[in-house]
């Protein structure tokens, strides 16, 4: 035998009775599998209900002008959370960024614009991050606080500002500044073209996979890819960077992390100035979406992204989808009314009923039982009916959010030290 002996490695540590093995991530073939078998249900529906906007160009444009203010929100959320700062506040931050963003891109340009929503909404971050984190205060009090603040500070200087002088004779009221300048869009020459043309046709499945994908190439806002970018640069500076692992340690175990030699106060800061900040452009969004900024102009576009943010389970990925639901409904109902809805009614009643056999098979048979009554109500309801009320189209996003969000829940994991109170040397 060699002197040197062959170690082998241990056998590996029986599992404690009762412990779950973790989570599998879908691999890549079978992630492909599941957007072909969502297209093709979304092409049947399309056909059978007649509802060709269900696919259309126009929808997916529709689509990212709802989805992108809401998903920013939510991304501004995610940085406070993941910091352990609860940020009630994000609808405040929108309202500060729609008014200064709108002021600056009136009196200057856009691009200016941008820059004076993203420093209001971090104005308001640093507000909020003083109140909770230096002092102490209940974050969701604090919150509350800010947004009827924020409310109250814009209405007042709008009535200051674009009531009187230039901007009165450029259209400016007490609730509405005068308008600015669009920001520049861009197109894909050729490919969007070309696409249009396979649209029209009404073939099923290709004329829909065009229309996705035309919606994606033609007149796409610079502000849309600067959200795609700043939620790439969020995921990598977060999980990819050490900064972003002693940020996210101060909303697991700031105890902990001080112990580390972690600045805990300070990772909180930078965390909700950011959140402010992310907030203030989606409410920069808003404004330049409609040239003005308009009083009440965000509509509780906060708190849907804060619970697109819970919906995605505090990740990127999941907060894009659930923004994404939210802007697909939302678009859906203004765009084409009570038939595209009515048809939405048939296309939530399949995938209720996926998810019943998958719950099913998961032997979670309370969710397999309640998605699977949801669907038949669904399909009930869309087979004995031709249209639907208008005030059902009208809280189509909101009653589809909730929905998803509900039979999604019990996979959701907020950070540990989520909202709870931290003082220096606590652990000491």
């Amino acid at each position: 035998m060699s002197a040197t002996a062959v170690q082998t490695p241990p056998p590996a540590a029986p599992r404690a009775p009762g412990a779950k093995a973790g989570r599998r991530r879908l691999s890549v073939p079978v992630l492909l599998l599941v957007i072909a078998a969502a297209i093709v249900v979304v092409s049947a529906v399309r056909a059978i209900a007649s509802a060709d906007d269900v696919t259309s160009s126009g929808q997916i444009a529709g689509t990212l002008t709802g989805a992108v203010p809401i998903a920013l929100a939510g991304l501004g959320g995610l940085w406070a959370e993941r910091a352990g700062v609860v940020n009630i506040g994000l609808e405040g931050m929108m309202i500060l960024g729609t008014f200064f963003g709108a002021w600056a891109g009136w009196a200057m340009n856009p691009w200016m614009g941008v820059v004076a929503g993203v420093l209001g909404g971090m104005a308001g971050g640093l507000v909020h991050a003083i109140v909770t984190v230096t002092f102490g205060v209940d974050h969701i009090i604090a919150g509350v606080a800010m947004n009827i603040l924020a409310a109250g500070v814009t209405a007042y200087m709008a009535k200051r500002i674009f009531n009187v002088g230039k901007a009165a004779t450029e259209g400016g009221t007490p609730k509405q500044s005068p308008p600015m300048e669009d920001m520049k869009t861009f197109t894909v020459p050729g490919l969007s073209h070309w696409l249009a043309t396979l649209e029209k046709h009404h073939w099923f499945v290709v004329s829909d996979v065009a229309g996705v994908l035309g919606g994606l190439v033609t007149r796409i806002s610079s502000l849309t890819l600067l959200a795609v970018v700043l939620f790439v640069a969020t995921f990598f500076v977060l999980w990819r960077t050490s900064f972003g692992l002693r940020l996210r340690s101060c909303g697991e175990n700031p105890v902990a992390a001080e112990s580390l030699g972690v600045n805990v106060y300070l990772y909180k800061y930078i965390a909700v100035i950011v959140s402010g900040g992310l907030a203030g452009l989606g409410g920069f969004f808003l404004s330049v979406g409609t040239h003005f900024y308009l009083e009440g102009q965000t509509s509780g576009r906060g708190y849907i992204g804060l619970a697109a943010m819970i919906f995605g389970n505090w990740r990127p990925g999941g907060l894009a989808m659930g923004a994404g639901l939210f802007g697909y409904t939302d678009s859906l109902q203004l765009r084409s009314g009570t038939d595209s809805v009515h048809a939405l009614l048939l296309l939530l009643a399949i995938l209720l009923l996926a998810m019943a056999v998958w719950k099913y098979l998961r032997k979670a048979y309370l969710s397999a039982g309640f998605a699977l009554g949801f669907a038949v109500l669904l399909a009930l309801w869309y087979m004995t009916t031709d249209s639907v009320p208008s005030e059902v189209v009208q809280a189509s996003p909101y009653v589809a959010t909730l929905l998803v969000m509900g039979l999604f829940s019990q996979r959701l994991r907020m950070p540990k030290a989520d909202g709870q109170p931290y003082r220096k040397g606590q652990g000491g």
